[in-house]
């Protein structure tokens, strides 16, 4: 049985999308070494710690549609050599029509003049005559005083470049029995949430809260995919819970702000997933 990440419906062994919701579901497989179930693209099995990858676990690869082109062959006829004599013709037809052309016809007739009547001149009104001593020079003019402060201070531009400042969204988990906050690595792709151990070191390490013995020491795994964070378990003893619900290995969980994760039963290793 195949639970959906989205809204947690089961659905069967062999479903490729969920019957509820028809969102996509993630491939499994089982681990050669110890047979549990384990999502095909992992790389090491949650349960007994296997490396999947050199197991040679088949991947699976989604069906591309191949195109045929049909194999359509045209048959061309044989060029015929042209008339060495229809191509003189054409070319004089040619050269007449061009000449034909270029040449304007020649007029038998003189050429006639045309008298073109002058042109009537306008009449200008007479400007009255002013005297130039009449006319009183002004005064030159003072240029505005200038105050200090406009001398020191220049004028501030009236219109102001607003600054667009981008805000980085952090993902963090707060422990709810201690109220201890925990930043999210990033950069990182996969985030192993456990407890130290000679074959995948957590990058999130339990020991130190209370009740960390019912944790496992490869627990838990956060996937980053763009802006979404899932949540899967990797084949714990005690299992993993979302919202009070059990997740199952193999299976993911889209993480939601003020999700609940549960790293084991009796809800006593617990975290709060917030985005800031």
């Amino acid at each position: 049985m195949i639970v959906c990440p989205n809204c947690n419906h089961p659905n069967p062994d062999g479903a490729v999308q969920c019957e509820a919701c028809y969102t996509p579901l993630p491939a499994t497989t089982n681990c050669p070494s110890c047979g549990a179930t384990v999502q095909a693209d992992a790389a090491f099995c949650g349960q007994c710690g296997y490396n999947l990858h050199s197991a040679g676990v088949p991947h699976v690869h989604t069906p591309v549609a191949t195109t045929v082109t049909p194999d359509i062959s045209l048959e061309v006829p044989p060029l015929v050599p042209p008339d060495p004599l229809l191509e003189v013709v054409q070319l004089n037809a040619l050269k007449s029509s061009e000449s034909t052309n270029s040449d304007p016809p020649e007029s038998s007739l003189p050429p006639t003049e045309v008298a073109v009547p002058p042109e009537p001149v306008p009449a200008v009104a007479a400007q009255p005559v002013v005297s130039v001593q009449s006319i009183p020079t002004p005064p030159p003019l003072e240029p505005a005083p200038v105050s200090e402060a406009e001398v020191k201070e220049p004028t501030a531009p009236t219109a102001t470049v607003a600054r667009t400042q981008l805000q980085q969204v952090t993902a963090r988990l707060i422990h709810v029995q201690s109220d201890r906050l925990i930043e999210l690595p990033q950069n990182f792709s996969v985030i192993h949430i456990g407890k130290p151990n000679d074959r995948i070191p957590p990058d999130i390490d339990v020991s130190g809260f209370p009740n960390s013995e019912i944790v496992s020491r490869i627990h838990a795994d956060i996937r980053v995919e763009g802006d979404a964070h899932y949540v899967e378990d990797v084949g714990s003893s005690n299992g993993t819970y979302i919202n009070n619900l059990p997740l199952l290995p193999g299976n993911r969980h889209r993480l939601r702000p003020g999700d609940r994760i549960s790293l084991g039963k009796g809800d006593l290793m617990t975290f709060l997933f917030q985005l800031a």
